[in-house]
């Protein structure tokens, strides 16, 4: 794009004094990486995409559904009714929004083995995930590298954001050392989630990074922000001190618990109904030859990108590296059992 061409498409946002030819143009050099394509992370893709950010990663695990599309601003009814993956689908709406940007989707989890490869060579890494467990893992690996995050959560009508900057700011494990206990709070299953709680996180995530991106760190919060737009409540928790209280596992200790996690690996996820098994190893399945053996045991379906294996109450989704979505379970235990029994280890 000539500098013609970026001034006309950018021209309000280059009149907006915190932007500037200057902010274009390091917008337009800026990498980033979005974990999690669902109800925030739509809202940052199409943020940054439509700002000019040059290179956009975006990493999800899922596909669409139906009962998504009421907070998922990306997708389609079409998207749902095809099952495309979610990174499949943002990265094609990306491509229609701004050509400009250059956009890969990675129909991909992102953990102990994935990080590394999926984080590197950016700049800037969005939290749009939906569990803490992940959130931990992006914790360990942006310490480890010294790459800049902004986390964001969102149930019912509220939701908060910090912004953590490895070496300058609290991290995520110096605010809450260790994971809330299962069941101990509200989820999008037990709670739901309204779209302009959504929206308010993540245009915060998308300001913080815009600003971090055009070097205005001197405009970040610096706190933890809490919104409910429904009790029309906004809250910031100043964080000063909290990084020189020296006991944080990841920041002092330098223990990256998460990262270094090894084996086969089972989360619940939030709204689901479902559990996810990894393989914990680097694998890439033949999804031809998996439908063909599940197709005696029960009903199965598929696609260039993953099988849908259906068997009683039990659903599955199975991606071409292995990982499954088990719906009809919540149980870890028993989506391994599942697993082993219809994937195998």
């Amino acid at each position: 794009m000539s500098n013609d061409e970026l001034s006309r498409r950018y021209s309000r946002q280059i009149l907006f004094s915190g932007i500037g030819d200057d902010g274009q143009r390091r917008l337009r050099e800026a990498r980033v990486v979005v974990v999690g394509a669902g109800a925030l992370g739509a809202v940052q893709i199409e943020t940054l995409a439509r700002a000019g950010v040059g290179r956009l990663r975006i990493v999800d695990r899922d596909v669409v559904e139906m009962s998504n599309l009421h907070r998922q601003i990306l997708y389609t009814e079409r998207d749902a009714a095809d099952g495309v993956p979610k990174a499949v689908a943002a990265e094609r709406r990306v491509r229609e929004i701004n050509s400009e940007v250059d956009v890969e989707g990675f129909v991909e989890d992102v953990n102990a083995i994935s990080a590394g490869r999926l984080l590197d060579d950016v700049d800037l890494v969005l939290d749009a995930t939906d569990n803490f467990e992940t959130r931990y893992l992006l914790n360990d690996a942006a310490a480890r590298s010294g790459l800049p995050w902004i986390y964001g959560a969102v149930v019912g009508g509220g939701g908060a954001t910090m912004t953590i900057r490895p070496g300058l700011t609290p991290c995520l494990r110096c605010l809450f050392e260790t994971m809330p206990d299962p069941g101990s709070a509200p989820t999008c299953d037990t709670a739901g989630v309204a779209l302009p709680a959504v929206a308010v996180i993540a245009s915060v995530q998308s300001a913080e990074a815009i600003k971090l991106l055009c070097g205005r760190t001197e405009l970040l919060h610096g706190g933890l922000l809490q919104f409910d737009v429904w009790e029309n409540r906004w809250t910031r928790i100043g964080l000063d001190g909290l990084l020189e209280r020296g006991n944080c596992p990841v920041c002092h200790q330098r223990k990256f618990e998460f990262l270094d996690a090894p084996g086969q690996h089972a989360t619940t996820m939030c709204g689901r109904g479902a559990v996810q098994v990894t393989s914990g190893r680097t694998v890439r399945l033949d999804l031809g030859a998996l439908a063909a053996r599940l197709r005696p045991s029960g009903e199965v379906s598929e696609n260039a990108y993953l099988v849908k294996f259906r068997s009683g109450e039990i659903e599955m989704t199975i991606f071409a590296d292995a990982r499954c979505i088990i719906k009809g379970v919540t149980e870890p235990s028993a989506a391994r059992s599942l697993y082993a029994r219809y994937v195998g280890t």
